[in-house]
């Protein structure tokens, strides 16, 4: 995280002329909305005062004015132990960064709560990679085929029609997610997703009504294969909305100094879901009639409503708090998720810092974007609009690209199709082609650890390069070897096994790299106001994406599956160099300051009223309190 400071003098009577003189003065702000930390100075537990937003008083009686750097420069860093964790004022004397302990698996013990509730919002993704794991079993089941003999279009169709609901369901919950809240657009994911057709629901007595949810049922139940359809296509939509808004509830409540580390349990808990998925299909295929496939499919139940139910146990976004002017309630959350009490919360400098810096964006924002609101299409169309501008095209490619690049790796062409991608090496046992595509999902679940304790160390950018290289090569040696061998692997098991490794060492590579950060860039690049719609469309992109994958990737391995494998390693160059010349290092920027990353601002009046809302607030005024209190 990184701050400039050091805008122009102003004191209260400069600053009340700013609101009449100054052309970039939006009207309506006032600074009392957004009350700055308590005038009386009170002493904290390490001694920390909350001073006055205004001046801070020298010995001498003098005041320092904002135009003051936070500290005199010097060729080293300056650090104060603050709570179990940091302030770091940088050698230039005008920025700084904070951290409210330690980076990997020590940092997540720290944050122990938000640890937790980040796992249990990650049970979004679970539902996802259940179903990808389930559906590959389900298709090569003798009672499924039976029941209904398809080619591979219709193979195709079915599977990939889950992921064209997800797409639908991405785009609508960023919407819901600014009006309704976070956990209240969760609960509805659940609902459409999580559901049997006879009726199963439950009573919320907090909106005083039943919610009837379909989508499991009509695959459970179904007794044809267009209830199969319907069902995964309706189940999509709830899965396409947890899939944007558990990573967007995920990012809003991680401190910065584990939120990659937190964003990346998304990618852990979809590669978790695939593993349940898979092996249940496994255990289940030798059972006698429909039950062989109809069991797995219902388990999809479980998660959804135990998420649906559980995410009121979790404090609400703080982040979003604030953008709705409620102060007192997301310091509240913000304590809650720090592990701080109540009567510390004032008093507590990180907190505070914290606090303010979503007050100064929330503030920002509601004064740039508050003319879209007399008409609300209007309003909203231009919300979206918004997104290709040229301060946020940047950001917004960056979303879009990296889910791209998620799907064109070809990971989801292996899970969904693994028995069929098997058949092609030359794998035709039943038992084995199962056992080794269910490795697939094992390899990935394991991958995805480093990444988890690691990212916020090693970074996006060098995870991205690695891990779109090493899957590079190993496109191109699976493809050559079957082009070489495709036919005749009876003569040839060595390659076989070689191009199963091949497998193997891709998916390592996509678990460790594309997997879990591509959850994390999209939650991260995107301001508050444009967040919700921005993570919106990176999933809309990546369920466009899969939808495609599904769709074309039987009727290519018919066609040519050494072909296949020279697509996915064409696409995987292309993000090795897109990684290397197009995307910014993210790691360690908080989400308020990240338009220092890109370079861009929102033009000359938003940065003029920043500068004054962070002096009425009195953000750098409490920083150098803290300092001379240190």
């Amino acid at each position: 995280m990184c701050v400039r400071g050091g805008w122009p003098a102003c004191s209260p009577s400069t600053a009340s002329s700013l609101h009449s003189v100054h052309a970039f003065q939006h009207p309506g702000y006032s600074p009392e909305s957004y009350p700055a930390p308590q005038t009386t100075p009170s002493p904290g537990p390490d001694g920390y005062s909350a001073l006055s937003s205004d001046t801070i008083d020298h010995e001498g009686g003098e005041s320092e004015s904002s135009s003051d750097p936070l500290l005199n420069s010097s060729h080293t860093n300056h650090n104060i132990s603050l709570h179990g964790g940091s302030l770091t004022i940088h050698p230039d004397g005008e920025t700084y960064s904070y951290a409210y302990g330690p980076k990997g698996i020590a940092g997540l013990a720290r944050n122990s709560y938000a640890f937790r509730c980040a796992i249990f919002a990650s049970i979004g993704g679970l539902t996802f990679g259940y179903d990808q794991g389930v559906i590959a079993n389900v298709l090569v089941m003798k009672d499924f085929m039976q029941h209904w003999p398809i080619g591979a279009w219709e193979q195709g169709l079915m599977t990939a029609v889950l992921e064209l609901g997800c797409l639908f369901g991405a785009l609508g919950s960023g919407i819901l997610a600014d009006r309704i809240s976070r956990r209240w657009s969760i609960v509805l994911a659940c609902s459409t997703y999580d559901s049997t057709i006879s009726g199963v629901c439950f009573w919320s007595d907090r909106v005083g009504k039943v919610v009837f949810c379909v989508g499991s049922g009509f695959q459970c139940w179904a007794t044809s294969l267009s209830q199969i359809v319907l069902g995964r296509a309706i189940g999509g939509l709830g899965v396409g909305s947890l899939s944007m808004l558990s990573p967007l509830y995920m990012a809003e409540i991680s401190p910065p100094e584990v939120r990659g580390s937190l964003l990346a349990l998304e990618q852990f808990s979809i590669v978790l879901g695939c593993v349940i998925g898979f092996w249940t299909g496994f255990f289940t295929r030798s059972i006698e009639g429909s039950a062989s496939w109809r069991i797995p499919l219902g388990l999809q139940l479980i998660p959804g409503i135990l998420l649906g139910i559980g995410i009121f146990a979790l404090p609400p976004s703080p982040r979003l708090l604030v953008y709705q002017g409620r102060r007192d309630a997301a310091l509240a959350s913000l304590a809650r998720l720090r592990l701080r009490s109540p009567a510390e919360a004032e008093d507590d400098p990180l907190l505070q810092i914290e606090l303010l810096e979503m007050q100064v964006e929330a503030a920002l924002i509601q004064q740039t974007t508050k003319t879209d609101s007399k008409n609300r299409i209007r309003g909203e169309a231009l919300a979206w609009a918004r997104l290709f501008d040229r301060q946020y095209i940047d950001r917004t490619l960056i979303g879009i690209m990296i889910m791209f690049f998620q799907q064109w790796s070809g990971i989801n062409a292996l899970i969904y199709y693994g028995p069929l991608l098997m058949q092609s090496l030359g794998f035709t046992g039943s038992t084995v082609n199962l056992m080794i595509s269910g490795g697939v999902n094992i390899v990935q679940f394991l991958a995805v650890f480093p990444a988890i304790l690691y990212i916020d160390q090693w970074g996006r950018k060098p995870l991205l390069r690695g891990g779109s290289a090493v899957m590079t090569l190993s496109h191109w040696l699976i493809s050559l070897l079957v082009y070489n061998y495709g036919g005749q692997w009876s003569d040839h098991s060595g390659g076989a096994w070689l191009a199963v490794g091949g497998v193997y060492l891709f998916t390592a590579a996509y678990g460790i790299s594309f997997g879990p950060v591509g959850w994390v860039l999209p939650s991260e690049v995107f301001p508050l106001s444009m967040r919700g719609k921005g993570v919106s469309l990176a999933t809309a992109s990546n369920w466009l994406n899969n939808f495609l994958i599904g769709l074309v990737t039987p009727s290519l391995l018919e066609i040519s599956p050494s072909g296949t494998f020279a697509i996915f390693a064409c696409a995987c160059f292309a993000a090795y160099l897109w990684s290397t010349y197009m995307v910014p290092e993210t790691a360690n920027v908080s989400l308020e300051e990240i338009d220092a990353v890109f370079r861009t601002s929102a033009g000359q009046q938003d940065n003029q009223l920043k500068k004054q809302i962070e002096h009425d607030l009195g953000l750098y005024d409490l920083i150098r309190g803290i300092v001379r209190e240190r």
